[in-house]
């Protein structure tokens, strides 16, 4: 088995479809930002706060460049992962299977809970996230291999859905 990443917005369900993937399909599970968290002793938000958009996107480079050649696991990238040159030619040359999870920001919406502690998302919530996603679609459909459109489908239909493409 290679490596499998999915990619997309915030509340695309990334992390949640990504740990039940990788149970299905016995592989390792690892989530960027999480990671990221264990690099810098500190979570996403407090680096933020702390060393500022610059340092984290850096630290994320490191996850992924130490992460881009492994086998037998599903790698969950943080939203803005991809958004770099440097991650999009990390991405593209990499021996991976890339999935776009697209969602709207009405499905969105309560998976993020835009009342909690994201740095990005400050002031209009909604307005910010929209704009995100509009800036970074084309980026997503570019690296993507598939691209899965998840509102309609329950977390076990995704996880299908990306297995039965892996065949």
């Amino acid at each position: 088995m290679t490596l499998v990443i999915l990619l997309g917005a915030p509340g695309a369900g990334k992390s949640t479809v990504g740990a039940l993937l990788a149970r299905e399909l016995k592989l390792a599970f690892i989530d960027t930002d999480k990671e990221v968290e264990k690099i810098a002793g500190k979570s996403v938000s407090q680096i933020f706060v702390d060393d500022g958009e610059d340092s984290f996107r850096a630290l994320e480079i490191v996850v992924l460049e130490s992460q881009i050649s492994a086998t037998d696991t599903v790698l969950s990238l943080g939203g803005g992962a991809p958004i770099s040159p440097t991650a999009q030619t990390l991405l593209k040359n990499s021996k991976s299977v890339k999935f776009f999870l697209d969602v709207s920001l009405s499905v969105a919406a309560p998976r993020v809970g835009f009342n909690r502690d994201r740095p990005l998302l400050l002031g209009n919530p909604r307005a910010q996230w929209q704009s995100l996603l509009d800036k970074r679609r084309p980026i997503y459909e570019d690296v993507a291999d598939h691209c899965i459109r998840v509102d309609a489908l329950k977390t076990s239909a995704i996880v299908t859905q990306i297995v039965d493409l892996l065949k």
